[in-house]
């Protein structure tokens, strides 16, 4: 079994059953850890927790206005990230292809220029991120193993699949062997790599963040708070 087979094979299975397994398992623990009943009464006119909870999860996409000046930057980078990292996976014509041999699912993908241009502000994004936590001292103090393992697994996949997109999309589907096998392989270990990572890592705030904040409406909902 080569470097190839090995990554499409038993390394595949094993980083998607720790990934599902440790993301359900993060979930479920997350969902049923007991919580003490809120006992007061609600303000009057209070709308459905439901409301509460959507308000707050929506409010958080963007900063309040008095934070707006100092957080400006960090919040574009970051909206600059995430879009182009979800145009990289879910555009890209081989990504299709491979999501396609996995699950059967299958969605038109987004031209190559688009790609490479979300790849190429993906990356600076991501470098510009790791400026910003080096050069803040306070960020810089309370930035754990956590952080710049995150950033270091988050960045092996983006740089390893620019190493192997050297000829358009269609010429590498309608290639009858596996050009650049070695790369490939490579590509494939380092999003392993990420999908093991990311249940035990912050890379799991892609789920959680919906319930924090969902939480923190609700709680803000109850008692009347204008946020």
């Amino acid at each position: 079994m080569d470097l190839l087979a090995f990554a499409r094979g038993p390394a595949l299975a094993f980083a998607l059953a720790v990934f599902v397994i440790g993301t359900l398992w993060r979930l479920a623990h997350a969902l049923t850890r007991p919580r003490l009943p809120d006992l007061s009464t609600p303000r009057e006119g209070t709308p459905p927790a439901w409301r509460g909870a959507l308000h707050g999860i929506l409010r958080g996409m963007w900063p309040r206005r008095e934070f707006r000046p100092s957080t400006r930057f960090v919040t574009l980078n970051g909206y600059v990230f995430h879009i182009g990292l979800a145009l990289v996976f879910f555009g890209y014509a081989p990504h299709i292809a491979f999501v396609r041999r996995l699950t059967g699912l299958s969605w038109p993908a987004l031209p190559d220029a688009v790609m490479y241009l979300a790849a190429a502000a993906t990356l600076v994004a991501l470098f510009m991120a790791l400026f910003v936590r080096l050069a803040d001292p306070v960020l810089r103090l309370i930035s754990s193993a956590d952080d710049w393992i995150t950033w270091g697994v988050t960045l092996l996949p983006l740089i390893t699949g620019m190493a192997v997109a050297t000829q358009p999309s269609s010429a590498l589907l309608a290639s009858e062997r596996v050009l650049y096998g070695g790369p490939l392989a490579i590509h494939l270990l380092s999003v392993e790599l990420l999908l093991v990572w990311f249940p035990f890592g912050k890379l799991m705030h892609a789920f959680l963040f919906v319930f924090s904040r969902g939480a923190t409406g609700v709680r803000f909902n109850h008692r009347g708070v204008q946020v």
